[in-house]
């Protein structure tokens, strides 16, 4: 959404500025007027404007937890919220920790509260944060919240550490085997061309076909950027497009070990959402909606907000979750014996640590079976190159 500056009047006589998000101007004035403030002069900000000021628009993973870790040690000692703030708008190690710090510090002393001006940025903390912190507030806990989020949030970051981790080897071995076909295509190939056109026979068509493309990509080597360039366009506008990503979706839930990974690590984000707001005191199908924000596969969040569906009409949660016929069985159990005994929580958090513990076996598992694969496709690359080079003088040598 915009960003917006206002200047207005506090208590009809203090002069007080900052930054509110809002949806267009009529919005942005209605904000302020709910934090009890006369407005007086709203602007909208231009993106270089919004940069210059240092108006936050996002904030990474790593940083949203450097905030949360600091918030929540300074409010553990007994220090104010807005003293707390004004601390890290001074001291904070990161640049927009200290700009966000500002603002949030500004529109609370204007009179929101701290649940209510983070539901102002959206987009940069997120509805599962914002929902979190507007229960804590409302219980009595921010703190302890603040700790819990702090404990989601790390436990985020090390699950897409650890599958990027397992996904960045495979990339850089068919980065590398791109890398040297280019060099063998334009400058071995090449060399080798006038001893093979000595030959009375033929070339082998493997050979010719690498001679062509090595002479064209000398030529037109401007075409390999622009190629390379356009395939990344391409996935990225496959990725983003609707039909396609969910398409997508579907087909990798298929694929033996890459749907287990998959599964695993949408369901331990969700889980670890469940279990931290039902220990917030939020009611279950509230948690069930910020759980299903977690969900990044199209298929499993399209069953999952079925699933919710059914809850609101009466069903248990382990019933309604168990008709999506996606989650593990064991987590079923869990859940259904958490349901039945009262002690929904502490299952919630025995089905986190499962997750956990599967996932981690999955993911050494991937790793596992990437070694042998990409071994595979270096040496058919190699093998095809060497075909290539190697026929031509076997043709000559056996006539």
């Amino acid at each position: 959404m915009p960003i917006y500056s206002y200047k207005a009047l506090k208590q009809g006589k203090q002069i007080v500025t900052g930054e509110v998000t809002a949806s267009d101007l009529k919005d942005a004035r209605d904000v302020v007027r709910r934090m009890g403030l006369v407005p007086t002069q709203i602007t909208e900000y231009s993106d270089a404007k919004a940069k210059q000021k240092g108006v936050i628009s996002s904030l990474s993973l790593s940083e949203k937890i450097d905030f949360i870790s600091t918030l929540q040690i300074l409010l553990t000692s007994g220090i104010p919220a807005v003293e707390s703030l004004m601390f890290m708008e001074q001291e904070a190690a990161k640049k927009k920790i200290r700009n966000m710090s500002k603002i949030l510090k500004t529109q609370i002393m204007g009179g929101s509260t701290f649940a209510d001006t983070l539901a102002r940025f959206p987009n940069v903390f997120g509805y599962i944060f914002i929902g979190l912190v507007k229960a804590g507030e409302e219980a009595g806990e921010l703190e302890k919240t603040l700790g819990r989020i702090k404990d989601l949030l790390t436990k985020q970051a090390n699950i897409k550490g650890k599958v990027i981790g397992t996904l960045m080897y495979p990339a850089f071995v068919v980065v590398l085997a791109f890398i040297i076909s280019l060099v063998m295509l334009i400058f071995v190939f090449p060399a080798f061309k006038d001893m093979f056109e000595q030959q009375d026979k033929a070339l082998p068509l493997i050979t010719s076909i690498m001679i062509n493309a090595g002479d064209y990509l000398k030529e037109y080597w401007f075409t390999i950027p622009i190629f390379i360039i356009a395939v990344v366009a391409l996935i990225y506008m496959f990725i983003n497009w609707k039909p396609a990503r969910e398409v997508m979706d579907k087909f990798v839930l298929k694929v033996p070990l890459l749907n287990n990974l998959i599964l695993y690590s949408n369901y331990s984000n969700f889980m670890s959402v469940m279990s931290v707001s039902y220990d917030a005191g939020i009611p279950i199908v509230d948690c069930l909606h910020l759980a299903v924000i977690t969900l990044t596969n199209s298929v499993l969040r399209n069953k999952m907000s079925s699933a919710i569906v059914k809850v609101q009409q009466g069903l248990q949660v382990s019933q309604a979750l168990r008709s999506t016929k996606v989650v593990p069985k064991m987590l079923l159990f869990m859940i259904a014996t958490g349901e039945q005994s009262g002690r929904l929580g502490d299952m919630l958090d025995k089905g986190v640590n499962f997750l956990d513990k599967t996932l981690d076996g999955i993911i050494d598992t991937v790793t596992k079976m990437i070694e042998p694969i990409m071994l595979l496709v270096i040496g058919s690359i190699v093998l095809v190159m060497a075909l290539a080079l190697y026929l031509p003088l076997f043709q000559s040598y056996m006539s």
